[in-house]
Protein backbone atom coordinates (compact mmCIF):
# COMPACT_ATOMS: atom_id res chain seq x y z
CA UNK A 1 0.00 0.00 0.00
CA UNK A 2 1.12 3.53 -0.73
CA UNK A 3 3.18 5.07 2.07
CA UNK A 4 2.84 2.00 4.31
CA UNK A 5 4.97 -1.05 5.00
CA UNK A 6 2.85 -4.03 6.09
CA UNK A 7 4.53 -6.96 7.82
CA UNK A 8 2.47 -9.95 8.93
CA UNK A 9 3.49 -11.85 12.05
CA UNK A 10 1.90 -14.81 13.76
CA UNK A 11 -1.30 -13.40 15.19
CA UNK A 12 -0.66 -9.73 14.47
CA UNK A 13 0.14 -7.13 11.82
CA UNK A 14 2.81 -4.43 11.86
CA UNK A 15 1.90 -1.27 9.94
CA UNK A 16 4.78 1.18 9.46
CA UNK A 17 4.05 4.70 8.21
CA UNK A 18 6.55 5.28 5.43
CA UNK A 19 6.94 8.87 4.29
CA UNK A 20 10.33 9.54 5.89
CA UNK A 21 11.08 12.58 3.72
CA UNK A 22 8.02 14.25 5.31
CA UNK A 23 8.65 12.76 8.78
CA UNK A 24 5.73 10.44 7.99
CA UNK A 25 3.22 13.29 7.86
CA UNK A 26 -0.30 11.96 7.35
CA UNK A 27 -1.47 13.05 3.93
CA UNK A 28 -4.83 11.84 2.61
CA UNK A 29 -3.31 8.96 0.66
CA UNK A 30 -1.56 7.65 3.76
CA UNK A 31 -4.72 7.86 5.86
CA UNK A 32 -6.69 6.11 3.13
CA UNK A 33 -4.12 3.31 2.94
CA UNK A 34 -4.11 2.94 6.73
CA UNK A 35 -7.91 2.80 6.84
CA UNK A 36 -7.89 0.14 4.13
CA UNK A 37 -5.24 -1.92 5.92
CA UNK A 38 -7.22 -1.83 9.16
CA UNK A 39 -10.46 -2.68 7.35
CA UNK A 40 -8.82 -5.81 5.96
CA UNK A 41 -7.25 -6.68 9.32
CA UNK A 42 -10.60 -6.33 11.07
CA UNK A 43 -12.03 -9.33 9.22
CA UNK A 44 -8.88 -11.44 9.10
CA UNK A 45 -9.06 -14.13 11.81
CA UNK A 46 -5.29 -14.54 11.68
CA UNK A 47 -4.80 -10.96 12.87
CA UNK A 48 -5.69 -10.39 16.52
CA UNK A 49 -3.85 -7.08 17.05
CA UNK A 50 -2.15 -4.35 15.04
CA UNK A 51 0.99 -2.36 15.81
CA UNK A 52 1.50 1.04 14.18
CA UNK A 53 4.90 2.72 14.07
CA UNK A 54 6.83 5.11 11.86
CA UNK A 55 9.99 4.72 9.82
CA UNK A 56 13.40 6.38 10.13
CA UNK A 57 13.04 7.78 13.63
CA UNK A 58 9.61 9.44 13.60
CA UNK A 59 6.05 8.33 14.19
CA UNK A 60 4.18 11.07 12.29
CA UNK A 61 4.89 14.80 12.35
CA UNK A 62 1.33 15.97 11.81
CA UNK A 63 -0.91 16.32 8.80
CA UNK A 64 0.39 17.36 5.40
CA UNK A 65 0.34 21.17 5.47
CA UNK A 66 0.22 21.40 1.68
CA UNK A 67 -3.22 19.77 1.70
CA UNK A 68 -4.60 22.16 4.33
CA UNK A 69 -3.17 25.45 3.08
CA UNK A 70 -5.91 26.25 0.55
CA UNK A 71 -8.71 24.10 1.95
CA UNK A 72 -11.96 25.94 2.67
CA UNK A 73 -14.57 25.32 5.34
CA UNK A 74 -16.91 23.82 2.72
CA UNK A 75 -14.18 21.49 1.49
CA UNK A 76 -13.29 20.45 5.02
CA UNK A 77 -16.90 19.47 5.65
CA UNK A 78 -16.78 16.92 2.82
CA UNK A 79 -13.14 15.90 3.30
CA UNK A 80 -12.59 12.14 2.74
CA UNK A 81 -10.18 12.20 5.67
CA UNK A 82 -13.16 12.25 8.04
CA UNK A 83 -14.25 8.83 6.79
CA UNK A 84 -10.69 7.50 7.05
CA UNK A 85 -10.39 8.69 10.64
CA UNK A 86 -13.74 7.11 11.47
CA UNK A 87 -12.59 3.80 10.00
CA UNK A 88 -9.39 3.87 12.03
CA UNK A 89 -11.29 4.64 15.24
CA UNK A 90 -13.79 1.86 14.52
CA UNK A 91 -11.08 -0.81 14.25
CA UNK A 92 -12.39 -3.43 16.69
CA UNK A 93 -9.17 -5.19 17.65
CA UNK A 94 -6.36 -4.03 19.97
CA UNK A 95 -4.31 -1.25 18.38
CA UNK A 96 -0.84 -0.44 19.71
CA UNK A 97 1.25 2.62 18.78
CA UNK A 98 5.04 2.69 19.06
CA UNK A 99 6.23 6.30 19.15
CA UNK A 100 9.77 7.35 18.41
CA UNK A 101 10.56 10.92 17.40
CA UNK A 102 7.74 13.27 16.49
CA UNK A 103 4.06 12.51 17.07
CA UNK A 104 2.53 15.91 16.41
CA UNK A 105 -0.89 17.14 15.35
CA UNK A 106 -2.58 14.43 13.32
CA UNK A 107 0.24 12.08 14.23
CA UNK A 108 -0.59 12.35 17.92
CA UNK A 109 -4.30 12.14 17.13
CA UNK A 110 -3.60 8.82 15.42
CA UNK A 111 -1.61 7.60 18.41
CA UNK A 112 -4.44 8.64 20.74
CA UNK A 113 -6.76 6.32 18.83
CA UNK A 114 -4.54 3.41 19.85
CA UNK A 115 -5.49 1.35 22.86
CA UNK A 116 -1.93 1.27 24.17
CA UNK A 117 1.01 3.60 23.48
CA UNK A 118 4.67 2.75 23.94
CA UNK A 119 7.04 5.74 24.03
CA UNK A 120 10.67 5.63 23.01
CA UNK A 121 13.27 7.92 24.56
CA UNK A 122 13.21 10.31 21.59
CA UNK A 123 9.42 10.73 21.51
CA UNK A 124 8.09 14.28 21.25
CA UNK A 125 4.34 14.74 21.54
CA UNK A 126 2.16 17.74 20.85
CA UNK A 127 -1.01 19.20 19.37
CA UNK A 128 0.40 22.49 18.05
CA UNK A 129 -2.42 23.29 15.60
CA UNK A 130 -3.17 26.65 17.29
CA UNK A 131 0.24 27.77 15.97
CA UNK A 132 -1.36 27.52 12.52
CA UNK A 133 -4.63 29.23 13.43
CA UNK A 134 -6.37 25.85 13.67
CA UNK A 135 -7.34 23.25 16.26
CA UNK A 136 -7.08 19.45 16.20
CA UNK A 137 -9.77 18.01 13.94
CA UNK A 138 -9.73 14.26 14.54
CA UNK A 139 -10.75 14.06 18.18
CA UNK A 140 -7.38 14.91 19.67
CA UNK A 141 -8.72 17.49 22.11
CA UNK A 142 -11.29 15.13 23.61
CA UNK A 143 -8.97 12.14 23.87
CA UNK A 144 -6.13 14.17 25.38
CA UNK A 145 -8.56 15.77 27.84
CA UNK A 146 -9.77 12.33 28.94
CA UNK A 147 -6.22 11.12 29.49
CA UNK A 148 -4.52 14.01 31.25
CA UNK A 149 -7.24 16.36 32.49
CA UNK A 150 -8.19 19.91 31.64
CA UNK A 151 -5.17 21.76 33.04
CA UNK A 152 -2.55 19.77 31.18
CA UNK A 153 -4.63 19.43 28.02
CA UNK A 154 -5.17 23.20 27.99
CA UNK A 155 -1.46 23.73 28.49
CA UNK A 156 -0.59 21.61 25.47
CA UNK A 157 -3.37 22.76 23.13
CA UNK A 158 -3.55 26.48 23.95
CA UNK A 159 0.23 27.01 23.97
CA UNK A 160 1.19 24.42 21.35
CA UNK A 161 3.74 22.98 23.79
CA UNK A 162 5.59 19.84 22.72
CA UNK A 163 6.41 17.49 25.58
CA UNK A 164 9.05 14.78 25.91
CA UNK A 165 8.59 11.08 26.56
CA UNK A 166 9.06 11.07 30.36
CA UNK A 167 6.54 13.90 30.73
CA UNK A 168 4.01 12.20 28.45
CA UNK A 169 4.36 8.95 30.38
CA UNK A 170 4.12 10.67 33.77
CA UNK A 171 0.98 12.52 32.66
CA UNK A 172 -0.70 9.29 31.55
CA UNK A 173 -0.71 9.72 27.78
CA UNK A 174 1.16 6.45 27.33
CA UNK A 175 1.06 3.20 29.27
CA UNK A 176 4.70 2.30 28.62
CA UNK A 177 8.04 4.12 28.50
CA UNK A 178 10.83 2.20 26.80
CA UNK A 179 14.57 2.41 27.23
CA UNK A 180 15.85 3.31 23.78
CA UNK A 181 13.50 2.76 20.86
CA UNK A 182 9.81 2.07 21.44
CA UNK A 183 9.63 -0.65 18.80
CA UNK A 184 11.16 -3.67 20.61
CA UNK A 185 8.92 -3.21 23.64
CA UNK A 186 5.90 -2.56 21.41
CA UNK A 187 6.58 -5.74 19.43
CA UNK A 188 6.79 -7.76 22.64
CA UNK A 189 3.56 -6.17 23.89
CA UNK A 190 1.68 -6.77 20.64
CA UNK A 191 2.87 -10.37 20.53
CA UNK A 192 1.63 -10.90 24.09
CA UNK A 193 -1.76 -9.34 23.37
CA UNK A 194 -2.20 -11.38 20.18
CA UNK A 195 -2.02 -14.54 22.30
CA UNK A 196 -4.93 -13.52 24.53
CA UNK A 197 -8.62 -14.32 23.98
CA UNK A 198 -9.55 -12.31 20.86
CA UNK A 199 -13.31 -12.07 21.40
CA UNK A 200 -12.83 -10.96 24.99
CA UNK A 201 -10.28 -8.33 23.93
CA UNK A 202 -12.64 -6.92 21.31
CA UNK A 203 -15.48 -6.76 23.85
CA UNK A 204 -13.22 -5.04 26.36
CA UNK A 205 -12.05 -2.51 23.78
CA UNK A 206 -15.62 -1.71 22.75
CA UNK A 207 -16.57 -1.11 26.37
CA UNK A 208 -13.54 1.08 27.00
CA UNK A 209 -14.10 3.22 23.90
CA UNK A 210 -17.84 3.60 24.53
CA UNK A 211 -17.27 4.60 28.12
CA UNK A 212 -14.57 7.12 27.23
CA UNK A 213 -16.07 9.02 24.31
CA UNK A 214 -19.19 11.16 23.95
CA UNK A 215 -20.50 12.00 20.49
CA UNK A 216 -21.48 15.62 21.14
CA UNK A 217 -18.00 16.75 22.17
CA UNK A 218 -16.36 15.15 19.14
CA UNK A 219 -18.95 16.68 16.80
CA UNK A 220 -18.32 20.15 18.25
CA UNK A 221 -14.55 19.75 17.90
CA UNK A 222 -14.79 18.73 14.24
CA UNK A 223 -17.25 21.52 13.38
CA UNK A 224 -14.95 24.09 15.00
CA UNK A 225 -11.97 22.73 13.07
CA UNK A 226 -13.86 23.04 9.78
CA UNK A 227 -15.03 26.59 10.53
CA UNK A 228 -11.42 27.77 10.96
CA UNK A 229 -10.43 26.83 7.42
CA UNK A 230 -11.70 30.11 5.96
CA UNK A 231 -10.02 32.42 8.49
CA UNK A 232 -7.22 34.85 7.74
CA UNK A 233 -5.42 33.61 10.83
CA UNK A 234 -5.24 30.09 9.40
CA UNK A 235 -3.71 31.44 6.18
CA UNK A 236 -1.23 33.53 8.19
CA UNK A 237 -0.33 30.63 10.47
CA UNK A 238 0.50 28.32 7.60
CA UNK A 239 2.42 31.03 5.74
CA UNK A 240 4.47 31.77 8.85
CA UNK A 241 5.18 28.06 9.36
CA UNK A 242 6.44 27.72 5.80
CA UNK A 243 8.52 30.89 6.05
CA UNK A 244 9.92 29.90 9.47
CA UNK A 245 8.77 33.12 11.14
CA UNK A 246 6.49 34.06 14.03
CA UNK A 247 2.87 34.49 12.87
CA UNK A 248 1.00 37.75 13.32
CA UNK A 249 -2.59 36.84 14.12
CA UNK A 250 -5.36 39.45 13.78
CA UNK A 251 -8.42 37.50 14.90
CA UNK A 252 -9.98 37.50 11.45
Amino acid sequence: MENLILTAHQGWLHVALNRPSAKNALNTATLAALAEALTQAATDPNIRAVLISGTEGNFAAGADITEIATKTTAEAATDPRKAHWATIRAFPKPLIAAIDGFALGGGLELALMADLIVLGETAKLGLPETNLGLIPGAGGIQRLLALIGRARASRMILTGEIIDAPTAHAWGIAAYLATGSALPDAIALTTKISQRAPIALQAAKAALVTGDETARAFTLERASFESLMDTADKAEGISAFRERRKPSFTGA
